[in-house]
């Protein structure tokens, strides 16, 4: 069995953003070689998400305003966690949304449902952070 490790790394300027990442995770798959296994992909941060969706602006406008309604940013002050950083509704909005993905490897291609993408979730922007990207198979 084979393995491939890499890491993405994400500087997005503004506090909360998704990101369509699936043209460089296939570029991980291609490095790896692997035709038939497993791919991981996770955040390597607390407020940062990875997630499995469709890339349509209307899902992701509705995506912000649930998050924003479910884990509102402020008044800051309604979290104990906000003593030193201003973020908790993004570790919040990290936890709703998910740590990582999972995707099957089939004939050398991610093995996807129709329109389904990965993506990148920031929720506390502005420095640079990492996903990493794990391949096993043959």
């Amino acid at each position: 069995m084979k393995s491939y490790t890499k890491e993405l790394w994400f500087e997005v300027p503004t506090r909360r953003a998704f990101i369509n990442i699936t043209s460089q995770v296939e570029q991980c798959l291609r490095e790896s070689g692997i035709q038939e296994g497993l791919l991981l992909c996770n955040a390597m941060h607390i407020t940062a998400s990875v997630f499995i969706n469709d890339d349509e602006s209307g899902l992701h406008y509705d995506y912000e305003q649930w998050l924003e309604r479910l884990a509102p940013h402020e008044p800051v002050s309604q979290y104990r966690h906000n003593g030193y950083e201003d973020n908790a509704d993004a570790h919040m909005k990290r936890q709703i949304m998910g740590r990582e993905v999972v995707v099957a490897i089939t004939k050398g291609k991610l093995h996807f449902g129709t329109w389904e993408r990965i993506f990148y979730g920031e929720f506390d922007g502005r420095r640079r952070k990492r996903v990493l990207v794990k391949i096993i198979g043959e």
